[in-house]
């Protein structure tokens, strides 16, 4: 379906704002124009707990600068925020449910022990991925604190524009990618993007493992990162002990790929097939076409995708 109007993305992090503006359909993105505003210091910082932004005229200001530089129309935007602003786990539920609101009770009880943040200040939402052979729910749960979101939604506001949906960069990049991703039944995808380590691993086309890790002032190259993936796929292997992983993808930096790729292929004993955000679009005329330049611009594309 193609649409009529073009779509916004928005990536937020410590470093500033990164606006995508897309069109096309979602077989075939096209990204028409990408603008960018840089944070002035402590204007940001990621916490799953406590406000993220601690400049707020800043922050309203920097948003402002990148958005009006789209020469777009539209306020409304997706928004795609750092992993470390919300935890995302994976669980099974029994039975069904008549409702939503039943549905989140009903999680919220199953994870009433393991969820990181007071229950007063606690915001659930899931996707569900499939019904497993035993009548079994498999979701996607994701907690965010009300105090870190309702912030974002309150200062999107003030800059003028309309958040219509916000989740994080990890969901974003596989939105981005999951022509891709989804033509393997059994993958995974290792990514480091902004400061972020991520492990995601797919059975089936459905996601069955998800790890991330903020990893501020690491770069993607360092050993502490190997150690990450590491860790990560062997918790994988003794969740899924029977699991046989035939394809492993990786996204790095284009300066860093070639390093990053070594080092994924020596922790998973396979030959990573690189994502390229060039690839995965169609550049406008007024959009940049190399990879170095999209790059950046990555999970604002993929949340902008989230509209289509």
């Amino acid at each position: 379906m193609l649409f009529s109007s073009n779509v916004i993305g928005v990536e937020i992090s410590p470093h500033g704002v990164v606006c995508a503006l897309t069109g096309g359909n979602a077989a075939s993105p096209r990204v028409e124009r990408v603008a960018q505003a840089s944070f002035a210091p402590n204007t940001l910082q990621v916490s799953l707990r406590e406000q993220n932004i601690l400049n707020p005229e800043a922050f309203v200001a920097g948003l402002k600068s990148a958005y009006n530089l789209l020469l777009c129309r539209s306020d409304r935007v997706s928004v795609s925020l750092p992993d470390a602003t919300c935890r995302i786990m994976l669980i099974d539920l029994e039975g069904r449910f008549k409702n939503r609101a039943e549905a989140l009770d009903l999680i919220r009880w199953k994870l009433k022990k393991s969820i990181p943040l007071d229950s007063a200040d606690t915001h659930l939402d899931y996707q569900q991925l499939t019904v497993r052979e035993n009548g079994d729910l498999a979701l996607m749960v994701a907690v965010v604190s009300r105090t870190v979101i309702s912030q974002y939604e309150d200062l999107i506001t003030q800059a003028g524009l309309s958040p219509a949906r916000i989740d994080c960069n990890t969901f974003n990049i596989c939105r981005l990618f999951d022509s891709r991703l989804s033509l393997h039944n059994n993958c995974v995808l290792v990514s480091f993007y902004d400061s972020t380590l991520s492990v995601v691993a797919f059975a089936d086309g459905i996601p069955e493992f998800i790890r991330s890790k903020y990893l501020s002032g690491t770069q993607a190259t360092d050993s502490r990162v190997y150690m990450e993936i590491n860790s990560s796929l062997l918790v994988y292997k003794e969740r899924f002990p029977d699991r046989s992983v035939q394809t492993v993808f990786y996204l790095a930096a284009p300066e860093v790929a070639v390093n990053f790729q070594e080092m994924v292929g020596e922790a998973t004993g396979l030959i990573p097939v690189l994502l390229e955000t060039k690839s995965a679009v169609t550049p406008g005329n007024s959009a940049p076409a190399d990879k170095t330049s999209l790059f950046p611009c990555t999970a604002s594309i993929g949340a902008a995708l989230r509209s289509y």
